[in-house]
């Protein structure tokens, strides 16, 4: 028997309501603000991602999707399966020049990505982001809008217990500044970082907070360490946009905190990084992260524009969120004569209920125990019902049966 792929899975009936009410809620919330959805390829050129989201990250150094296609070597282009969807929504806003519309520019998406990974709870290696993206805007409100955005979208599948984590990269200049600062005070440790972080040395020192070894943390929390960490680099620029976000999810009632660690795992961050993490997960906290992302519509070759966004995981929230139950059928027709059971069917279907019939003819008492099953009513038709005109309707709730002359009568 051939099964599906490590790190995929399908997604059955019983599963598909509370997959479709979580989507319906992402389309209210989002569209109520104002964001509209676009859908971009599921495939894009690997520059993309090894320019956008950053040759030092785990993402583009191992758990990337990348073929080549084109018959002879020399003439292939290498290909990847997305591992994330910013890449792809700032190449879809420079292609078709979207810097020229007015400001700001407000997409959401949804769709599978794939990423090599370890598969755990809640994460695959395909798996479903729901994610806003907003361009155009340097203020502080855009910033504002998008957690709040994320915030009510998480409340409406009823997640309450949310907090904001935040903290501030700072401009270019300041995350300069920084870099070094870590690298000069993690050199005497260089030796003891695990291989990741070596080499995030070198390339991306500010990822290196992103580690999650244990012998890496340890060095982490040494007293010299951590005074660099945690102190403040950010600009006076930086510094005013970080506090008039902070007063502003303060008007809006956010509950928040700042985590001088949170660096988030890919390399175009600046300025505004944060997650959103619910009580429900557990140590596995996190259900949303994001943040602003002003140099990348510049790196990937459009126009100077500040841009921020953010993503979640639709099978982490599914874990959590409360089930929906699959809809039962509104009407199962029961009858022993399939053409006339076929043609009620249509007739229900026409009138947009959703009906179904046994297609085997059985016995009347195999139809009504499937019907009782599936279904809100059965719609009786034997030799009396289809000579005299009539149909005879069973609630299946109650066992009430009643006896109508037009479809018109039905619930």
């Amino acid at each position: 028997m051939i099964k599906a792929q490590r790190g995929t899975k399908d997604i059955l009936g019983d599963e598909i309501p509370t997959w479709q009410w979580i989507l319906d809620n992402a389309k209210r919330i989002f569209q109520n603000a104002c964001f509209q959805e676009i859908k971009t390829p599921i495939f894009e050129a690997t520059e993309l991602f090894a320019r956008g989201v950053g040759d030092s990250t785990d993402i583009v150094n191992k758990e990337m999707y990348s073929f080549c296609v084109g018959g002879a070597l020399k003439d292939s282009t290498s290909i990847t399966l997305r591992p994330e969807n910013t890449a792809g929504v700032v190449r879809a806003f420079i292609e078709h020049n979207l810097n020229r519309q007015s400001p700001p520019q407000k997409f959401w998406y949804f769709g599978p990505m794939f990423r090599y990974e370890r598969p755990q709870a809640g994460r695959q290696r395909q798996f479903h982001q729901l994610g806003v993206e907003m361009f155009g805007i340097k203020e502080p409100s855009a910033d504002a809008e998008v957690i709040l955005s994320a915030v009510e979208f998480l409340k409406s599948i009823g997640l309450g217990d949310l907090e904001v984590e935040l903290n501030s990269l700072g401009c270019n200049k300041c995350k300069n500044d920084y870099r070094n600062s870590i690298k000069e005070v993690l050199k005497p440790y260089l030796d003891e970082l695990c291989d990741d972080c070596k080499m995030r040395y070198e390339k991306n020192p500010l990822r290196i907070l992103d580690c999650k070894n244990e012998e890496c943390q340890k060095i982490f929390e040494l007293p010299e360490v951590k005074k660099v960490i945690l102190a403040d680099y950010i600009c006076g620029d930086c510094r005013e946009h970080f506090e008039t976000l902070l007063e502003y999810l303060d008007e809006l009632g956010i509950k928040y905190s700042r985590n001088k660690l949170l660096v988030r795992g890919l390399d175009y961050y600046n300025r505004t990084v944060f997650e959103i993490k619910s009580q429900n997960l557990g140590s596995q906290s996190a259900v949303c992260g994001g943040g602003r992302y002003d140099g990348l519509v510049e790196m990937l070759g459009g126009v100077p524009t500040p841009a921020i966004g953010f993503a979640m995981g639709v099978e982490r929230l599914y874990t959590i969120v409360n089930k929906i139950e699959q809809n039962k059928t509104d009407y199962f027709v029961v009858s022993q004569n399939t053409k006339e059971a076929l043609k009620l069917a249509r007739k229900l279907r026409e009138d947009n209920k959703t009906a179904d019939f046994d297609m085997q003819g059985r016995k009347w008492v195999k139809q009504l125990e499937k019907a009782s099953k599936v279904a809100k009513y059965a719609i009786l038709l034997g030799e009396d019902e289809i000579n005299q005109g009539f149909y005879s309707v069973k609630n299946l709730s109650t066992g009430e049966q009643v006896k109508i002359n037009n479809l018109k009568e039905l619930c």
